[in-house]
């Protein structure tokens, strides 16, 4: 259902809209759970070690993907808000061909560099096969992956979060029913866990499509919004792009990060693996919230209403430290027994080591929210700058905790990279968001202050005229 979220109460647009977000983000966040519970039970620890391994490599290509449609799509909902029907289909049109010519340059640029990466990520030769041929797979689908964000993007942008979780639901069954198949009948091993997100993915790619054909008259695209308007496609990449960079450098730092735990040998990896995991899960809520304020704060800012953003973004501030509170408490007493249930044997070391990470994980959660309000509402907006300069303050945090917090404390510096990096990303997109306001209320107030002085002059003007004799 298509939801206008520049009119009405900003409390229920934003939980109304996030919490389809929140349970659709739950259930990929529960396949994610059970492609490691399924790979960990039924493989091992070396099989749970090479997913763990590859993936701030994949990751690092699916969110510089993901930033980059969702940066574009921030266009699509501006013109949804501005009440341009003809703008929105001409955006859509644009994300398509833009987003069609990334993946084509990832897909080829992975190709080339996959074996080098491996190498550079300090992967233990025990699991380095596996690690290569899951990559292979993974990135053989990675243009459905792309258009299925994309097209999640476009539903999300028009106001409607329950759609996209529908479809999200369905594919996340049937890429956990692919994976147990084809791993515990067919015996593909880890290969098998590519294979069935990749099919669970595409299937949702094509019903996706024939479903908004059907129901979203407003996505009919027509011949002429396929023109390409070179001017408009800068629009899009002005946010995209910006977006793009953020969260490649987000994922380096990941993959730095990830590349130290190598070095820790694969009961570590098996840990840390495990205990992102939960977090993952846990910190859904606090994600949800800043994706319903990426379309709120974009319908607003289309509709020109900068006061009911402001409104907003309190709300959600509040909502958001309420949620951390209560998630930090709930994963410090079940985590242990959470990671337990990922590991064959259940071995007391994996389980010690994953449980220090959350123990420490869980004081920053608070920092991390923060980040999904401020940043989503600065993109929300058009301003993609401080959101980039806050994923490089993150960079560089988690660059140094990994590097050299490492070798002062051993694998639990590792831990506190993340919860570092949070704090510093905080604080610059706090700080940025609140700039940007004050800027926005001083050239409101300027702009203000001169109508008035041309209003005053026009009267002026007018007595002036009117107090001269007529001829």
């Amino acid at each position: 259902m298509i939801q206008n979220m520049s009119v009405g109460s900003p409390l229920k647009h934003i939980l109304a809209f996030s919490l389809p977000i929140l349970i659709g983000n739950l259930f990929q966040q529960l396949y994610n759970i059970s492609d490691i519970l399924i790979v960990g039970r039924l493989i091992g620890v070396n099989a749970l070690a090479a997913l763990g391994a590859t993936a701030p490599i994949f990751f690092m290509c699916l969110l510089v993907a993901f930033g980059f449609t969702g940066g574009l799509t921030v266009v699509t909902a501006q013109r949804f808000g501005a009440g341009d029907d003809e703008g929105v289909r001409r955006s859509i049109t644009h994300c398509f061909i833009a987003s069609t010519s990334l993946t084509l340059l990832l897909s080829i640029l992975l190709a080339i560099f996959l074996k080098p990466l491996l190498v550079v990520m300090n992967i233990p030769q025990e699991i380095m096969s596996d690690a290569h041929r899951f990559m292979v797979i993974m990135c053989g689908g990675f243009v459905m992956i792309v258009f299925y964000n994309l097209l999640a993007g476009f539903i999300r942008a028009v106001g409607d979060s329950k759609t996209p979780l529908y479809f999200l639901i369905f594919s996340t069954i049937l890429n956990v029913l692919f994976n147990f198949v084809l791993i515990y009948y067919f015996n593909f091993g880890v290969a098998g866990s590519a294979l069935g997100t990749v099919s669970a993915i595409s299937i949702s790619v094509f019903l996706c499509l024939i479903y908004m054909y059907h129901k979203f008259p407003l996505m009919r695209l027509h011949k002429k919004d396929w023109r390409i308007d070179w001017a408009f496609m800068k629009q899009h990449l002005v946010i995209g792009v910006p977006m793009a960079l953020q969260f490649s450098v987000l994922s380096l730092s990941m993959m730095i990060i990830q590349s130290v735990c190598n070095s820790f040998g694969k009961d570590i990896i098996a840990a840390f693996t495990a205990a992102l995991r939960i977090e993952q899960l846990a910190t859904q809520p606090l994600m949800a919230l800043g994706l319903a304020m990426a379309t709120f704060s974009a319908q607003n800012w289309g509709a020109a209403k900068i006061g009911r953003i402001r409104h907003g973004v309190r709300l959600s501030a509040v909502i958001s430290l309420a949620f951390s509170l209560c998630l930090a408490l709930l994963v410090r007493y079940v985590g242990s027994d959470m990671i337990a249930v990922f590991i064959k044997g259940g071995d007391p070391f994996i389980i010690s080591a994953g449980k220090a990470y959350l123990s420490i994980s869980t004081m920053f959660y608070f920092f991390l929210g923060m980040i999904f309000v401020f940043r989503n509402t600065l993109q929300g907006m058009g301003r993609a700058f401080i959101p980039l300069l806050a994923s490089l303050t993150e960079l560089i945090m988690r660059s140094f905790a990994a590097i050299y917090l490492a070798k002062a404390l051993g694998y639990k510096g590792i831990f506190w990279a993340g919860p570092i990096a949070w704090l510093g990303g905080a604080v610059v997109v706090t700080t940025g968001y609140y700039l940007t306001i004050y800027h926005l209320k001083a050239k409101r107030d300027k702009d203000f202050f001169k109508n008035n002085q041309r209003k005053i002059s026009l009267k002026a003007s007018i007595n002036h005229v009117n107090q001269i004799p007529g001829e």
